[in-house]
């Protein structure tokens, strides 16, 4: 139960509870004796499996009798809804504001903000203090394949994803803050990068300690206790041993080699997240070995390199990548891992992230053979052709354009062959379409990004 300064009226309701850190916080609360119900504009595996936990939920607009009623920032602070709340004398808060007071629980919070890399780090992190068999809670932004998107055995600590989305990640107050890197992602949001970073240094120093990435040349001029990266810092993998794109190496603190870790998920990039997760594990005081018993444990989190089955016999990977930077690194692992071709499947995540980095998206589209780019998924935003996908597709001449599952099915067929692999990338809903389609299927939940 919380404390009553936090939550004196006991019922909440949340507006776009479907989406993965709303139908996490959402379980939060019902477990601590909250009445929660709450309402999304589609059905998805998120309310499917909150209404299997006793939440109730409806598809659309219904009457808020509660007096506190969440709201996520993809909705519009204007919106009908929220405007109706409030004259009603609703209690309004946002995804973020919610997420602070539920921090502000626990004795120990730790933080985890970027760009790229949140989910993994998050749930790494899960794993390590399972593992370590230390009380915590986690709300992690994805489905880890153990955890899901939120697990709790205990109290003392409080694990969650920070984002800089509105600056959401502001309301956080930890003792360990992560900054895993800085790109610039959220064009809505930030004039520039100098206005980015700005919020970064706010975030950490709003934590006890701050963990960085010393590979990323902004990251590293924010004040932290401890640092780690590839090429540089206090925290670095050394020796690296690849296979299948899983890979092995050992970890040094301060040039000293202190344990050897072998990861089960791929993708070079998975290292990067293991240091960060190792660096803010031993800032509270996990051993070397606990933390490598934990990271091996991880198996990945849906949506990030996973294989959602077979399309005509070939392998099909699905990746949240919606960013140049996270696209590239997709491509760099499945070309890893391809005896053939890698086609590449790509849905655009919102005009303004399009239009602003759409030299940066051409760049890293053309390294593919022939790729298909999806309608863009408009998220929060109004149409925009200088931000849309035909906009994209008409400046890489390689590329094609397609807007419904039936000819993105056909198009695949007519292009892939022996050895090839499917990578389909978006943090929209590709996913549910790409699995739509499918002649063979692995279990996963269709999720989508209500960002």
């Amino acid at each position: 139960m919380f404390s009553n300064s936090f939550f004196p009226e006991e019922s909440c309701y949340f507006i776009g509870i479907g989406g993965v850190s709303m139908s996490a916080l959402a379980l939060l609360l019902k477990e601590r004796g909250v009445r929660v119900r709450g309402c999304d504009a589609r059905e998805n595996g998120f309310t499917r499996r909150l209404r299997e936990r006793g939440v109730p939920v409806t598809i659309g607009e219904e009457e808020i009798r509660e007096n506190v009623v969440v709201y996520t920032e993809a909705v519009d602070r204007h919106a009908a809804c929220l405007e109706r709340a409030r004259r009603a004398g609703k209690r309004l808060l946002s995804r973020a504001e919610l997420l602070g007071r539920v921090a502000e629980e626990y004795p120990h919070v730790l933080a985890v903000a970027g760009c790229h890399g949140k989910t993994s780090s998050t749930a790494m992190l899960a794993h390590i203090f399972a593992e370590g068999r230390r009380p915590f809670t986690c709300h992690i932004g994805g489905e880890d394949r153990e955890f899901g998107n939120y697990c709790c055995t205990g109290g003392e600590y409080f694990l969650t994803e920070a984002c800089e989305f509105r600056r959401s990640f502001l309301r956080l107050r930890s003792d360990v803050a992560v900054v895993l890197n800085t790109d610039l992602d959220h064009t809505d949001c930030y004039h520039d990068k100098a206005e980015l970073l700005g919020a970064y240094r706010a975030f950490a120093a709003g934590g006890n300690r701050a963990v960085v990435n010393a590979d990323d040349a902004d990251a590293r001029t924010i004040p932290h206790a401890l640092s780690f990266g590839l090429y540089a810092g206090d925290i670095r993998a050394r020796n690296l041993f690849e296979e299948g794109e899983r890979y092995t190496f050992t970890v040094t603190e301060k040039d000293v080699p202190v344990v050897r870790i072998r990861l089960g998920v791929q993708g070079k990039v998975q290292v990067c997240n293991a240091l960060a997760a190792y660096a803010a594990a031993r800032l509270s005081g996990f051993s070397p070995e606990e933390i490598r018993r934990g990271l091996e444990r991880f198996r990945g989190v849906r949506r990030r390199f996973e294989q959602v089955g077979t399309l005509h016999g070939v392998p099909v990977i699905c990746d949240y990548a919606h960013h140049p930077r996270e696209i590239s690194a997709a491509l760099d692992a499945a070309e890893g891992i391809c005896a053939g071709t890698v086609r590449l499947v790509f849905q655009p995540h919102t005009y303004t992230r399009t239009r602003d980095l759409m030299k940066d998206f051409v760049c890293v589209l053309r390294r593919a053979e022939n790729p298909i780019v999806y309608r863009t998924y408009a998220a929060r935003e109004a149409f925009s052709f200088d931000g849309s996908a035909v906009a994209l597709v008409s400046r890489v001449p390689e590329a094609s354009y397609v807007q419904t599952p039936e000819n993105l099915k056909k198009r695949l067929l007519e292009e892939i062959g022996e050895g090839d692999i499917v990578l389909a990338l978006g943090a929209g809903d590709i996913y549910e379409i790409i699995t739509g389609i499918l002649d063979q299927t692995s279990i996963s939940l269709p999720l989508h990004s209500q960002e």
